[in-house]
C-alpha cells in the first residue's frame, strides 16, 4: 500500500498497485509551516554539534512578524484570505473534537470533507482545524491582527480541554474515534488517512506556539507526540513500513520539530521511523521511481527528510531531498511550477497526452514544493531555488485565489479552453482549502534571509523576492523598505534606515529570466550583472537614507511543454501568460463543492487558436495591449489573434496555457 491518496481513490485504491511496487524494486520492503527553518527551533537543539558543516542552514529566515507587506497583489491576497478566516467559526471546526472527548459541541459541524460519512469525505475529519490553526497563527505573525491571536488561543484552549477530558493525550475528530489508528497499528485495512489528518493537528499546534506565541500549544503538542510514541512502540519496523503505505502527511517533519523543542530522543526516533524507506531508498540512490505515485503524499515526506538532515546530518536524507527537488522541478513540472495529473506523477514522456486534463497541478503539491524549496535554499542559498520559488509563488500560489470571493483552487487545469474552479466557503474544505488559507497568510516568509549566526554569511542580508514590503532587522537596528510594482515591472527600490551605520553584505538575486541586472546605489551605478541565476553582492557600510535600485528587464519568451517541439507556453519574466478566451462566468458560478467533479462542468467546445510562426519568432510577434501585463499576438493567431494576461490574474473566464505552434 504505497500509492493511496485521500481524494481521488475509492476503497479499491487502498490495495497495493503492482506497477508501483515494481517501480520501487524488490528492495522496497524533515521546519514548520511554509517550509520554515525556524530560528526558535534551531536554537532549541545543540546547533551543529557533531554534524557535518553542510547540515547546518547557511541562512535563516527573518521572523515573519518582522516583515510587513506593502500595497500590491500579495497584500491584496493576504487581506482577502484574512476576511475568509474571520468568516469561519472555530466552534464549528471543533465540533467533532468535543464529541470525541465526550464533551458537548458548541456549534454544528461544517459540510464537505469535515462531515461526510461516505468515502468522498475521506474520513479526514478535523484536518481543516489544523490548517486553520496554522493559518490564523501565520496571519497573526504577518499582520499583528489581535483577533487572529484571540482565535489561536481559543482553539488551543479547546483542544487542551478535549485532551484533558480524553485522558490519553490524543485529540482527534475522527467519526470512529481511534478505530482507524488502531487498525493501522494492527496492520488491518483502514478507511481514511488518519496520520495525514493528525499531522495537520500537530502542525497547527506547533505553529500556534511558534507564530501565535501560545505556550499551552506546546504542552498539548508534546502530550500528543507522547501519545504517538506509546501508540506505535510495539510495532516492528516491517509493520511500520507497511503502515507508511497510507498517506501520512509530514509526520516525520513535525516530529523532528517536536524533538527540536523537547530534546526528547523518543521524538527523534519516531520521526525517523516515519521516514518511508520505499521512497527514501531509491531517491537517496539517485533513482527516479516516482511514476504513478501520489504527488502530495510524497512531497511532505521529502520535506521531512531535509528537516531530519538538518538535525542528524545523515547523508541519505540530504541525497534524497536534493535529488527529488531536482527531478520534480527539472523534469516533472509545468511552466507554472505545478506538477502532476489526477494528483499523481506521470511518466515524463506523457506531458503532451496529459495536457487535455482538467485535473493537472493540484495546488497542495505546489504549496509543499515551496516548503521544500525554502528549506533547501536556507541550507544552500543558490539562486536556482529562489527562481523556482518565485515562479511557483507568482503563478500557482497567487493564481490559486479567486479575486472576488477569496476562495481557492484544487486543480489548476492545463486543459485547453478550461477555467479555474474554486472551493465553496462552507461546504468543501478540501486539502487545498487548508493549504490555501496557509499560502495567503505567509507571503512575507521568504522575501528576506540573513546569514546563520556563526556561519560564513553571518552578516549577509539576502533579498530573495521582489515583493513590496518592509523588514525590521532588529539585531542591527536596520529597517529596509522595498518599494516595487513587481511583477508588473522588473525593478525594485530598497531604502535603508539605520540607527547607526552598519557594515553588511546585501545580496540581491539576479533572476534567471533577466538577461542583465543593473544596480545603482544612491543614484550612482554600482554593479551590472550578466550572470542570470546568481546573487549580486554589495558590501559596504550602510547608513540611513541609502537607496539601492535594481533594474531587471522582463522579456517575452516561449517555454516548450516537456517532451514536445510544437507546444509552448508564453512567459514574461517569471509569469506564465494565458490566453483570455472569453466565455465569462459570474463570480460564484465557478465555485465547486465536490473536487471529484472538476472537469465535468463547463465542457462546451471552445475554439483554441494556434500560433502560426516559427517558435523563435513568436516573442517578437506579441505586442503590449494597453493595460499593464496585457499583450496580444500580432498576426500569428489562427483563426484569430488572442489577448494574453498573467495566469495569476485569470479568473471567471476560459483560458489557454499551452499553444500549438505551426511553424510552416
Amino acid at each position: 500500500m504505497i500509492n493511496q491518496c485521500p481524494c481521488c481513490c475509492g476503497p479499491a485504491g487502498w490495495r497495493p498497485r503492482r506497477q508501483v511496487i515494481k517501480a520501487l524494486g524488490s528492495g522496497a520492503l524533515l521546519a514548520a509551516a511554509g517550509g520554515v527553518t525556524f530560528r526558535r527551533l534551531l536554537a532549541a537543539v545543540p546547533a551543529t554539534a557533531g554534524l557535518p558543516p553542510s547540515a547546518a542552514p547557511g541562512l535563516q529566515p527573518f521572523p515573519l512578524a518582522d516583515v510587513r507587506l506593502l500595497d500590491g497583489p500579495f497584500l491584496e491576497a493576504q487581506k482577502r484570505n484574512e476576511a475568509y478566516l474571520l468568516k469561519l467559526e472555530p466552534d464549528r471546526l471543533l465540533h467533532n473534537f468535543r464529541v470525541n472527548a465526550g464533551l458537548e459541541p458548541k456549534a454544528p459541524i461544517y459540510g464537505g470533507w469535515e462531515s461526510a460519512k461516505t468515502w468522498e469525505g475521506i474520513r479526514a475529519h478535523g484536518h481543516t482545524l489544523g490548517h486553520y490553526l496554522t493559518a490564523a497563527s501565520l496571519m497573526y505573525a504577518s499582520s499583528g491582527h489581535e483577533e487572529m491571536k484571540r482565535r489561536v488561543d481559543y482553539i488551543v484552549g479547546e483542544l487542551k480541554e478535549c485532551q484533558d477530558a480524553a485522558k490519553t493525550g490524543l485529540v482527534c475528530a475522527f467519526p470512529d474515534n481511534t478505530a482507524q489508528i488502531d487498525n493501522m497499528v494492527a496492520g488491518r485495512r483502514v478507511t481514511g488517512v488518519p496520520w495525514y489528518t493528525l499531522h495537520k493537528i500537530y502542525a497547527g499546534l506547533r505553529d500556534a506556539h511558534l507564530f501565535g506565541g501560545s505556550a499551552p500549544a506546546r504542552e498539548v503538542l508534546v502530550r500528543l507526540a507522547g501519545w504517538a510514541v506509546e501508540a506505535t512502540k510495539g510495532m516492528t519496523d516491517a509493520q511500520f513500513e507497511r503502515m507508511l503505505g497510507v498517506e501520512h502527511g509530514g509526520m516525520n517533519e513535525v516530529l523532528a520539530d517536536v524533538y527540536a523543542l523537547t530534546k526528547d530522543e523518543r521524538h527523534l526516533a519516531l520521526a525517523e521511523r516515519f521516514c518511508h524507506q520505499a521512497v527514501l531508498t531509491p531517491l537517496a540512490e539517485g533513482r527516479d521511481t516516482l511514476d504513478g505515485l501520489h504527488s502530495n503524499t510524497q512531497i511532505p515526506k521529502i520535506v521531512g527528510f531535509e528537516r531530519l538532515y538538518q538535525l542528524t546530518g545523515k547523508p541519505q536524507y540530504r541525497a534524497a531531498s536534493e535529488f527529488f527537488w531536482q527531478t520534480v522541478t527539472g523534469t516533472r513540472s509545468f511552466a507554472t511550477g505545478g506538477n502532476g495529473d489526477g494528483e499523481h506523477f506521470f511518466p515524463v514522456g506523457q506531458f503532451a497526452q496529459k495536457l487535455s486534463s482538467a485535473k493537472t497541478m493540484e495546488t497542495c503539491c505546489s504549496h509543499n514544493m515551496l516548503r521544500l524549496t525554502r528549506l533547501l535554499f536556507a541550507r544552500t542559498p543558490t539562486a536556482a531555488y529562489g527562481d523556482y520559488y518565485e515562479r511557483t509563488l507568482c503563478n500557482t500560489i497567487l493564481g490559486s485565489q479567486d479575486p472576488d470571493t477569496g476562495m481557492m483552487t484544487y486543480f489548476q487545469s492545463t486543459r485547453p479552453g478550461y477555467l479555474k474552479l474554486f472551493c465553496t466557503p462552507f461546504d468543501s474544505f478540501w486539502c487545498c482549502t487548508g493549504t490555501g488559507i496557509e499560502n495567503h497568510a505567509k507571503y512575507g516568509d521568504s522575501i528576506y534571509f540573513r546569514g546563520a549566526t556563526g556561519g560564513p554569511q553571518a552578516d549577509a542580508l539576502h533579498v530573495n523576492l521582489f515583493i513590496a514590503s518592509t523588514l525590521s532587522w532588529k539585531e542591527k537596528g536596520v529597517t529596509l523598505r522595498q518599494t516595487t510594482s513587481f511583477p508588473e515591472a522588473g525593478r525594485t527600490r530598497l531604502e535603508i534606515t539605520a540607527a547607526s551605520p552598519q557594515e553588511f553584505s546585501l545580496q540581491l538575486r539576479h533572476p534567471a529570466w533577466a538577461a542583465t541586472a543593473a544596480v545603482r546605489v544612491n543614484g550612482a551605478a554600482a554593479e551590472t550583472s550578466r550572470a542570470p541565476g546568481s546573487f549580486i553582492a554589495l558590501r559596504r557600510v550602510w547608513k540611513s537614507g541609502d537607496v539601492v535600485e535594481v533594474e531587471m528587464p522582463m522579456a517575452l519568451r516561449t517555454e516548450l511543454l516537456p517532451g514536445t517541439t510544437d507546444t509552448a507556453a508564453v512567459m514574461y519574466g517569471p509569469l506564465v501568460l494565458v490566453g483570455a478566451l472569453g466565455h465569462e462566468v459570474k463570480p460564484g458560478d465557478d465555485l465547486q463543492v465536490n473536487e471529484r467533479e472538476i472537469g465535468n462542468r463547463f465542457r462546451d467546445p471552445i475554439e483554441i487558436p494556434v500560433l502560426a510562426s516559427p517558435l523563435a519568432d513568436i516573442p517578437a510577434k506579441i505586442k503590449p495591449a494597453g493595460a499593464p501585463l496585457t499583450f496580444k499576438t500580432d498576426g500569428i493567431g489562427r483563426p484569430n489573434d488572442v489577448t494574453l494576461i498573467p495566469y495569476h490574474q485569470m479568473a471567471h473566464q476560459h483560458y489557454n496555457m499551452y499553444w500549438k505552434i505551426q511553424s510552416a
